[in-house]
């Protein structure tokens, strides 16, 4: 039988140039770019957006939480760096599930990821737009107007080139981390444990302490934001077409970035609470340069300077997260599961449709909203379905594929994925603990992406883009063997 009738779907003819006006710039990434995309993808969670878990479960459920994530977050990089080695293609997580789950999967899972990469970049201009307006900067409050420059100049940098985008992004990163090391350093000394929990205890709440302020459930609700020190590191793999050896350099660049987030995670979640209180900064936009403030009694050099040099961690992950979705976006739009002229490159081989509909998407719903909290929870709804998805397509993949060619393999196999699969099962449930109605609303557009696919895209796919072309020959070298 062949695939497409097992699968349901049809490929439609295309022109011999269909993939000369589809193609990106190959070779462009190292390893260590790789790790610092990776690095870049997350570091603005640690500048703003995890303290809203101490507004939920206090500091022992956002603990709690976080640990159980870092737990997730690891199991599932270690799976992911063995995909990405054996399935090197733009498509990522949409690419890895195709060969497992078949084409629904593989658009499920790549779906879920864009709506993950689209809606972040939007919570994380929010955030900019409060470090500015605490700044002060050229009399600016956070606004339409300080979403749409930054909008403006990080797509136009991304569609100048991938090479040069790249390298900015490294800098730019660079100086997000001298600002954590500067935070770090400047909070020892004003730690004091009993900072920690000095959130007022709600007496109502099942099982509630000082510890658990808000009860058992306070840590369920903790989850969403426990997930905001690791969001995005899944689209490391995204740069599988523009890496110049991806069987070798994704696992390395993935893991190196993972394990620099696990110790950004760790300081930033005990220092930060622990010098200034978790009550001080549990509800505020821009958490660490508040939290000098109440330590030092005022503003210090060091608030000023984690402030300014702050916006370079929140600005990293907003530019990079462009990267993620444009290349997701491409990677859908060439196999045909969405409209296929959002995969059009430019001369400089850069995806400049798929840069510019989701970065108006993004604009829009910050301005609208101007709420990065529930921005959060609508882009970790996104991303934990896709990591259920990932996972479930490692553990597929290792038993009805086991002849393909897998240049890393993950510690511990299918176990360290399925300890992953189920913490992100959990993952998904609190999203909706927490936020019922965004949750619910993502769910829906989550599911008009799939009627789309199911009444019209995939009588309409392109057999040629290369996850669709890899797992056709795969499966007829499985088939004859």
């Amino acid at each position: 039988m062949s695939d497409e009738r097992r699968h349901s779907v049809e490929y439609e003819a295309v022109g011999a140039d269909y993939l000369d006006h589809r193609s990106l710039q190959g070779g462009s990434v190292g390893w260590v770019l790789l790790a610092g995309l990776g690095v870049a993808y997350v570091i603005s969670g640690d500048f703003a957006g995890w303290n809203f878990g101490l507004d939920e479960g206090g500091f022992g459920g956002l603990l709690i939480a976080t640990v159980l994530m870092a737990v997730m977050y690891t199991c599932m990089v270690l799976g992911l760096a063995e995909l990405a080695s054996a399935i090197p293609v733009a498509g990522a997580g949409y690419g890895f599930a195709r060969r497992a789950l078949g084409p629904l999967g593989g658009f499920a899972t790549g779906t879920a990821i864009l709506i993950e990469y689209a809606i972040a970049p939007a919570a994380i201009v929010v955030f900019i737009g409060g470090y500015v307006e605490a700044l002060g900067l050229f009399g600016l409050t956070s606004g339409w107007l300080v979403y749409l420059v930054c909008y403006a100049i990080f797509v136009g940098v991304h569609l100048y080139g991938v090479g040069e985008a790249l390298k900015l992004m490294f800098a730019i990163t660079a100086l997000a981390v001298v600002a954590l090391v500067v935070f770090v350093i400047a909070m020892i000394p004003k730690f004091d444990a009993g900072n920690l929990t000095d959130i007022a205890v709600d007496t109502s709440a099942a099982g509630s302490s000082s510890f658990l302020p808000f009860g058992i459930a306070g840590v369920l609700a903790a989850f969403v934001y426990g997930i905001w020190f690791f969001l995005a590191i899944e689209g490391v793999p995204l740069a599988a077409e523009e890496a110049r050896d991806p069987k070798k350099d994704m696992p390395r660049g993935i893991i190196a970035a993972m394990l620099a987030l696990l110790v950004f995670a760790a300081l930033i979640l005990v220092v930060a609470p622990g010098g200034a209180g978790s009550e001080a900064i549990r509800a505020s936009d821009n958490p660490l340069p508040r939290a000098l403030n109440v330590a030092y009694d005022g503003g210090t050099w060091m608030s000023d300077f984690v402030n300014y040099v702050g916006l370079a961690g929140l600005v990293a992950s907003f530019f990079s997260i462009i990267y993620g979705y444009s290349r997701q976006l491409f990677a859908l739009s060439r196999a045909g599961y969405l409209p296929r002229s959002l995969a059009l490159t430019s001369t400089r081989h850069t995806p400049w449709v798929a840069l510019l509909v989701p970065a108006t998407i993004g604009f829009l719903l910050a301005a609208i909203t101007q709420n990065g909290a529930l921005l959060i929870n609508i882009a970790v709804f996104g991303a934990t379905v896709s990591y259920v998805l990932m996972m479930l397509s490692h553990i597929v993949l290792r038993r009805r594929a086991p002849e393909l060619a897998r240049p890393y393999l993950t510690p511990g196999g299918t176990v360290t994925t399925g300890v992953a699969l189920v913490l992100a099962c959990l993952a998904v449930v609190a999203t909706f603990f927490v936020d019922v109605k965004a949750a619910g609303i993502t769910a829906l557009v989550f599911a008009a992406f799939l009627a789309y696919y199911w009444f019209w895209s995939r009588h309409r796919l392109v057999g040629v883009a290369p996850e669709e072309e890899f797992d056709a020959i795969t499966s007829a070298e499985s088939e004859l063997s």
